[in-house]
């Protein structure tokens, strides 16, 4: 049986043995305060600017050229964190986000041309992916401990999902009974804050990597399939969004369409705390086939009950069950990155992963917007149920593939294994 690092065996709750570590309690405090503004800074910037220019089009130009930024800017900082430590890039980064904000802001409240949001949004793009960061502390702490790392990376997509959920409803209730400003100033406090909390534990620190550049994450094999699997996923995510809040328009509930979509990370949030606490057989890539083949099978509920029944009250507990499946294939997948990156560049690796999502999720909102308004808002759930099915087709593919091509290293941890070349979750 797997044993603790203190030699102990392992704790009924196996979320306790995380926090046994010294400074693992201060930089998650840290991470989750940070993390929350994730979801708080694009509802923001939508409710500001359209409220003071009265154009939902421009606000939401504003904070897709915010995504394309950062699907650009953020492999870059996580290459240099890499390289120079968590610590020396993540806070000036953060400080360098934070004034593209303050920008955006002061060029809304004094009404500067339009272009000018677009400069000041962009800007943000810097600020570090405080989930990879996080991620990275709990895969070099339990580098030797595939139980402990898969325990880590379940409670960390839940925060992912805990705060996603809250976030937006934060942001809407200090825009809208405060000032319209509100969520961005106090989002970047709390961004400020946290990092510079987490950032202050540097006993838990990963130890830069400078003079050791290794393979491009991107190119090292197994990959590049994870990563068109982690886009086609995030296509799941985007498309559902659209899709849901649409369907409750058309029937005439769009007030609360954002607390049913909040079930749906509920429900993820509440199985990937579950999924923690189980012990992972077999490897990771078996697994990872595995969930998407139950997210893809769950992702026809909200399909099935919208044509059913046509009710927004059968629709709910539909995505709360596809919800579930969610959060297992996104921890198998987090696994998998951690695997497959080269060392010394797993910030960067995470990062990729968190890249491929955001653009999985800005293609998804643009196909499930097409089906609703050229088919209709019913008709429009198939687009994340065939964004499901397309992850489970890349990743068998992708796994075919690289049993044509390596077969022999599937065998290899059945004979004798080096000290310490265990691969995560192949306990």
């Amino acid at each position: 049986m797997p044993q603790s690092t203190s030699g102990t065996a392992v704790s009924r709750n196996p979320y306790r043995r995380l926090f046994t570590r010294p400074g693992t309690r201060a930089f998650t405090i840290g991470n989750l305060i940070a993390r929350l503004p994730m979801g708080m800074f694009s509802v923001s910037a939508v409710i500001m600017i359209a409220g003071s220019r009265g154009s939902y089009a421009l606000a939401g130009a504003v904070t897709a050229t915010g995504l394309v930024t950062t699907a650009v800017a953020a492999p870059w900082i996580a290459r240099l964190v890499d390289r120079h430590g968590q610590a020396r890039i993540a806070v000036p980064a953060t400080v360098f986000a934070l004034l593209g904000g303050l920008a955006l802001l002061l060029c809304v409240r004094y009404d500067a041309p339009d272009w000018t949001l677009f400069a000041a949004y962009a800007t943000t793009a810097t600020t570090p992916n405080i989930g990879g960061l996080s991620r990275a502390r709990w895969a070099h702490l339990f580098r030797d401990d595939p139980d402990a790392l898969h325990t880590a990376n379940s409670f960390e997509q839940a925060a992912d999902e805990l705060c996603f959920m809250l976030g937006p409803v934060v942001a809407a209730l200090l825009c809208t009974r405060l000032f319209p400003e509100a969520g961005t100033l106090i989002g970047g406090v709390f961004l400020l804050t946290g990092m510079l909390v987490f950032t202050a534990q540097r006993a838990t620190e990963p130890p830069p990597s400078r003079g050791v550049p290794g393979r491009a994450p991107f190119r090292s094999p197994g990959m590049p399939p994870l990563m068109l699997g982690l886009l086609a996923t995030g296509a799941v995510f985007g498309s559902m969004e659209v899709v849901t809040i649409a369907f409750a328009d058309a029937h005439g509930h769009k007030a609360v369409a954002g607390p049913v979509l909040a079930l749906q990370a509920a429900g993820s949030c509440a199985a990937g705390l579950l999924y923690g606490t189980l012990r992972p057989a077999g490897p990771p890539e078996r697994r990872y086939l595995w969930c998407l083949t139950v997210m893809a099978a769950l992702m026809s509920l909200p399909l099935l009950a919208a044509r059913t029944t046509g009710s927004l009250a059968a629709l709910a507990p539909a995505l709360l069950l596809a919800g579930m499946a969610t959060a297992p294939t996104m921890v198998t997948a987090m696994t998998l990155v951690q695997r497959h990156t080269p060392k010394g560049r797993l910030n960067e690796g995470m990062t990729l992963a968190v890249t491929a999502l955001l653009g999985g999720v800005a293609c998804g909102s643009a196909t499930g917007g097409w089906a609703v308004e050229h088919l209709s808002p019913t008709a429009g759930f198939t687009a994340p149920a065939a964004a499901a099915g397309l992850a489970l087709l890349i990743a068998a593919g992708g796994r075919w593939a690289a049993g044509m091509t390596r077969p022999q290293q599937r065998e290899r941890p059945r004979g004798r294994v080096e000290p310490g070349t265990q691969a995560p979750g192949e306990a």
